[in-house]
């Protein structure tokens, strides 16, 4: 749903009465019922990772839609170096530290360079130089200063893990992040599908799109007026929490790849935890369900899992430079293995994702939804005593499909929708209503036999140095 609206002075219900009239045909079309089998799901777990793009960790997956290749095998791409001259294919790169680039909407589209898919070592190169005369003693400028990284790719020896979910559950590889930018408007995609600026505190109709710069937490004092996914979990009495994992998060925003560390927890408002600024989680008295990673597990080995989880990690397990990629596989398998111990494993779904490409290259050129999105392609795993087995699901896919799930799982359907919610606001679009996304709900087999728990080792052997 696309609308162009100005309204001034109007009351909440006489808004939500103009949306009504002004709503263009087909704003309000049904959308495809989901199989009954959906609701065998009665706990969903989101768990969100950072900075990579799919070619960095399932490029070269089998039957996946990776780098291409020549006839004989070869990689097909070469990206263009401007500081060393030539261009530079693929490459295994099996170092634990990875560096990346920058990842904000200006590289976004430097790194896509209108299809060509060719700007990532430009950028890459670029993000270094600026980045390490802001912060000169942080270890990535070191480490890299002269050899970018984005072209380097990781493989089923590095991340054995996550190639293991692979082919045991279901694979996306055409999972795009929801927005063409950075972590905070990604995260905030993840819970309300929209990125936005609001110049008036509790005003939802005074939030304008910001797809780069929405106010972060972690600088100032934000305030998100506009409407998120958890009024309507509190509104149809459907219980969620998103866990925080104590510790820190990079303060990066715009186009900066290399930052200092700021605190996080539960009640610290973030890049990766937005949720506090969200009037409606305040007004609903809902502050409380933001909470520390340790009752996650807790919950998970006691059967009290809430119907909806969001997980959010702290810097050093996040994947995100200069976090390590095997201290982030060994944190997410723990979530997992929680998960699948626990007595509400043979009703859940885990949604596993990274939220935005890091700078990384991936050789897909985004679809075009609207003027936010969507972003590149990220990593995208189903697990789920339900999910298919060795799955590849190659249906355009983002953030919004999880929203959708959710709402069609436990909401009857009702989307975040101004012209329907009771909270107007000019969002320029209902995501998940949008015909290009696919829905989650093929991912699964709901008439099988629900699969035992695949409990892996935190630490398996790998490539990684």
């Amino acid at each position: 749903m696309r609308r162009s609206l100005i309204v001034v002075g109007l009351t909440g219900a006489a808004l939500a009465a103009v949306f009504a009239l002004t709503a263009p045909a087909g704003t309000h079309r049904k959308t495809a019922k989901p199989p009954a089998g959906i609701h065998k799901i009665k706990h969903v777990i989101v768990i969100m990772q950072e900075n990579r793009s799919f070619d960095h960790y399932f490029g070269t997956y089998p039957g996946a839609e990776g780098f291409p290749r020549t006839p004989d095998g070869d990689f097909a791409v070469c990206v263009p170096d401007p500081a060393k001259g030539g261009c530079q294919k693929p490459y295994h790169d099996t170092s634990d530290l990875n560096a990346g680039g920058p990842h904000g909407a200006l590289n976004a589209t430097a790194d896509t360079a209108g299809g060509k898919m060719d700007g990532f070592i430009a950028q890459a190169e670029f993000g270094r130089r600026t980045g390490c005369i802001k912060n000169p003693n942080d270890p990535l400028c070191s480490r890299r200063a002269e050899n970018p990284d984005v072209m380097g790719y990781h493989d089923g020896q590095d991340i054995p893990n996550y190639w293991a979910y692979a082919r045991n559950f279901v694979l996306q590889d055409h999972m795009f992040e929801p927005n063409a930018s950075w972590s905070l408007p990604a995260h905030l995609f993840m819970v309300s599908e929209w990125s936005a600026r609001c110049s008036r505190r509790g005003e939802p109709m005074s939030c304008v799109a910001a797809i780069q710069n929405p106010v972060n937490p972690a600088k100032a004092r934000a305030d998100y007026a506009w409407t998120d996914l958890t009024y309507l979990l509190h509104k149809h009495r459907v219980s969620w929490r998103y866990y925080v994992f104590t510790g820190t998060e990079p303060d990066c925003e715009d186009d900066e790849m290399i930052c200092e560390s700021v605190k996080q927890g539960a009640k610290t408002p973030g890049i990766w935890n937005p949720l506090p600024y969200f009037d409606t989680v305040q007004q609903d008295g809902q502050l409380g369900n933001i909470t520390t990673l340790s009752q996650y597990f807790k919950a998970a080995r006691t059967g009290t899992l809430p119907a909806v989880s969001w997980i959010n990690p702290t810097g050093s397990v996040s994947e995100h430079p200069p976090g390590l990629v095997s201290a982030g596989q060994a944190y997410v398998t723990k979530l997992v293995n929680a998960a699948m111990r626990g007595k509400d494993w043979k009703s859940t779904a885990i949604f596993l994702a990274w939220d935005d490409w890091g700078g990384f290259y991936d050789h897909v050129q985004p679809p075009n939804v609207d003027r936010l999105g969507y972003g590149l392609r990220v990593p995208g795993l189903v697990i789920s005593p339900y999910a298919r087995r060795g799955f590849i699901d190659h249906q355009t896919l983002s953030f919004d499909a999880y929203v959708k799930f959710i709402e069609d799982d436990f909401l009857g359907g009702q989307r975040i929708d101004p012209a329907t919610d009771g909270r107007p606001d000019p969002r320029p679009d209902v995501r998940e209503n949008e015909p290009i996304l696919g829905t989650l709900v093929r991912d699964f087999n709901f008439k099988q036999k629900p699969r035992p728990p695949l409990l892996l080792n935190p630490h398996p052997q790998t490539d990684l140095h």
